[in-house]
């Protein structure tokens, strides 16, 4: 190239820089060490929070305490399933209004994740997927399938070109600045022989192809082409392999800082040492972005949550279900992050070492001439203290903990020794919903098999049956057993979550299954009457699956039905005529909207015994002031709440856990879901709980040591 030709390509290099700049679009790249945002090395915080899980009104809020915390990367799953409920028709209104909540990011000055996926897990109902794309002829999510790959392909397009138009790509000036395409598939690629890797590679190209302008990731994936290939679990420092290349720089997406919880299950609580000792460590191993998930997990409202997972999600994240700070463990993060932020330039720009300094302790370095220099002491022994040496000066480390001496000289924080006080969350009581006057009943008609209209001659698959319309669906048939059948037994195998039996409309015995055992069976003695007999089974999924290979031919319902007569006589019903219904009537007359009220007789409260598939409906004012609000749902059973319309998400308090406690008694009701007088609550009761001992309960924290209590982010 000639000189001329050279200086005018550097005029014109100069001239589209400067345009950039005065735009305020960052080019962002990345390399073995960093991301690397208009020229500049990044060291980077990221804290999950997921828009749909909580309510336009609470983001702000959410955002602004995760930057005050250090955050600086506000990252989300994008929700296939809530954006295109079914093929073609989208929708971002409200709760799932993407758009809106990647502008509170930009204008509190952070940047964004976007995990488009689509395929998500996150304890979300069918993975994300929506369950129109289960009829698809011929498809087979998450390999090389063509039908599936056009869906996939068609709504990530969708996105990018949403996140486009706005002008939300770094690229554009917005703060979107990495882009995550498929979630964990390492985990079922196996399963998928030798059109796993066909599918990889496909969806890393199809990606890129987007030209978003900003670095793809694909998380868990050591084989990601393009793509950054990133670590996600709780102890990375220690599991992660590092990148698949040298020119990809170590990041950690999911550094879970609790769990999800489910029914029957005690929470995991993590502590903000043993969080801080892992982040700390990963720094030291030259990585440069971290990602809490979640710091702010929030509700799952209606029928989002997966199978067997509670209505709150990592409660125990360093912002609470209700958006509170979760102390020690907000606190001791920030400062945490203070200390790694003011030590940046050495760790992304300064040379690396690593040497021992005893049986269990290590010392990574790192040291940029003779300007600055920082120490990371390791003491990996977690039942004693240590004392090390270290450049001449004797330093005491606490059992599993990690110094940081920005200046190689003095120790400044420590991963096991927290300063934050601990807080705990309190509730207040503000009514009592005790009084009958107050409520109203209507209750379920049992379907028996002369109601339904839906037929086969076999055990029909749940999910296919209600194409997740609705949590249940009845299996019925009638028969007329011989003379010789006495004592008899129902027996009951289910591939579903929960089974309510009756037999000529009364309820006989509920049964369930667990996370952790997919099927169960019941062995009832029942009592049959002369002639026929209906025998009606309610079938109930608590959120559909949300992981592993080949979700689009899971099975779930129930598998066989017989009663026993006799040792010897057995009566078969597996191959059968049976008579189906889909939904409950209250759900399908929408009695949980006001304008609907009226399209059933409500009646007062009775005192019978059955009380299995009522709906109760009561009004309520909201409390006075800003707190959070939760309805204490301890006197219940299991069953689905609605306040306004809006449903807050199922509540399952009779499966206890191991230690005997409900997972979960307080549901959250947001503030904006609420007017100030004649709030509408409609409760649905599957099995037999007391509406009167429900209560409306504000919620706030007060120090562990401190009778003084705040709920908003202290000054």
């Amino acid at each position: 190239m000639k000189v001329r030709e050279m200086v005018w390509w550097w005029w014109i290099y100069i001239a589209v820089a400067v345009q950039a700049s005065i735009k305020g679009e960052d080019y962002v790249t990345y390399d073995g060490r960093s991301l690397i945002i208009n020229g500049q090395r990044k060291l980077l915080f990221s804290g999950s929070i997921h828009y749909p899980r909580s309510t336009p009104q609470m983001w702000s809020s959410l955002i602004a305490k995760a930057k005050e915390g250090g955050v600086d990367v506000i990252q989300t799953y994008v929700f296939w399933n809530l954006h295109e409920p079914q093929p073609g028709q989208y929708d971002f209104s409200g709760r799932y209004d993407l758009v809106k909540f990647i502008k509170e990011i930009q204008a509190q000055g952070l940047y964004a994740c976007l995990r488009i996926g689509p395929f998500i897990e996150s304890e979300w109902t069918y993975g994300g997927f929506p369950f129109w794309l289960h009829n698809v002829p011929d498809i087979v999510y998450r390999t090389d399938n063509g039908p599936f790959k056009f869906y996939m392909q068609n709504f990530t397009r969708k996105i990018v070109n949403l996140m486009k138009s706005e002008g939300l790509y770094a690229s554009q000036g917005g703060p979107i600045i990495l882009s995550q395409i498929e979630n964990e598939y390492q985990n079922v690629e196996a399963a998928f022989h030798e059109k796993g890797p066909i599918y990889v590679k496909w969806a890393a190209k199809m990606g890129v192809e987007l030209e978003t302008g900003v670095p793809w990731v694909m998380c868990k994936q050591t084989d990601a082409p393009d793509p950054i290939n990133t670590c996600n679990g709780m102890r990375c420092g220690e599991t992660f392999g590092g990148p698949n290349s040298p020119n990809k720089p170590s990041m950690w997406t999911e550094n879970w800082t609790s769990f999800y919880q489910v029914y029957g299950g005690e929470p995991y609580i993590r502590s903000a040492e043993d969080i801080a000792f892992h982040v700390a460590l990963f720094i030291a191993k030259k990585g440069s972005y971290i990602n809490y998930y979640m710091y702010h997990g929030g509700t799952n409202f209606g029928r989002t949550a997966s199978t067997y997972v509670i209505t709150s999600y990592y409660d125990q994240a360093p912002l609470d279900e209700y958006g509170l700070l979760r102390q020690p463990k907000w606190g001791h993060l920030k400062e945490l992050h203070i200390v790694i932020k003011n030590c940046f330039t050495p760790l992304l720009q300064g040379v690396q070492s690593n040497f021992s300094i005893g049986p269990l302790q290590q010392a990574y370095v790192y040291e940029e001439g003779m300007e600055a220099c920082v120490a990371f002491l390791v003491n990996n022994d977690s039942t004693k203290n240590a004392t090390v040496q270290f450049q001449n000066n004797s330093f005491e480390l606490l059992p599993k903990s990690i110094g940081i001496l920005p200046d190689c000289q003095n120790m400044v924080f420590n991963t096991a020794k927290v300063s934050t006080k601990p807080n705990k969350r309190i509730t207040t009581l503000t009514k009592m919903f005790n009084e009958v006057d107050m409520w109203k009943e209507f209750k379920e008609d049992i379907q028996n098999f002369l109601d339904t209209s839906l037929r086969s001659n076999s055990l029909l698959e749940h999910m296919n049956t209600t194409q997740d319309k609705s949590d249940y669906l009845w299996y019925t048939f009638s028969f007329q057993p011989n003379s010789t059948c006495s004592q008899p037994v129902l027996h009951v195998e289910s591939l579903g979550h929960v089974v309510h039996a009756y037999i000529n409309t009364i309820f006989i015995e509920a049964g369930h299954g667990s996370h952790d055992t997919k099927g169960f069976s019941m062995d009832i003695p029942i009592t049959l009457i002369d002639g026929i007999n209906n025998v009606s089974i309610l079938s109930v999924m608590v959120g559909l699956p949300d992981s592993g290979a080949f979700l689009e031919s899971r099975y779930a319902g129930l598998t066989k039905v017989t009663i026993q007569c006799s040792e010897s006589y057995i009566y078969d019903f597996t191959n059968y005529t049976w008579g189906y219904q889909i939904g409950l009537e209250g759900e399908k007359l929408q009695v949980f909207k006001e304008q609907s009220l009226e399209e059933v007789e409500w009646s007062e409260i009775d005192d019978s015994t059955n009380k299995s598939l009522t709906w109760y409906k009561t009004t309520f004012d909201a409390p006075i002031g800003d707190e959070p609000i939760a309805l204490n749902m301890s006197s219940m059973q299991k069953g689905e709440v609605w306040v306004n319309e809006q449903s807050i998400g199922r509540y399952w308090v009779s499966f206890l856990t191991s230690k005997g406690n409900p997972s979960q008694t307080l549901y959250h009701v947001p503030r904006s879901f609420l007017n100030p007088t004649g709030n509408l609550l409609v409760v649905l009761e599957e099995l037999n709980g007391d509406p009167l001992q429900i209560s409306l309960n504000t919620i706030s924290l007060v120090n562990v040591n401190s009778p003084f209590s705040y709920h908003h982010l202290p000054q």
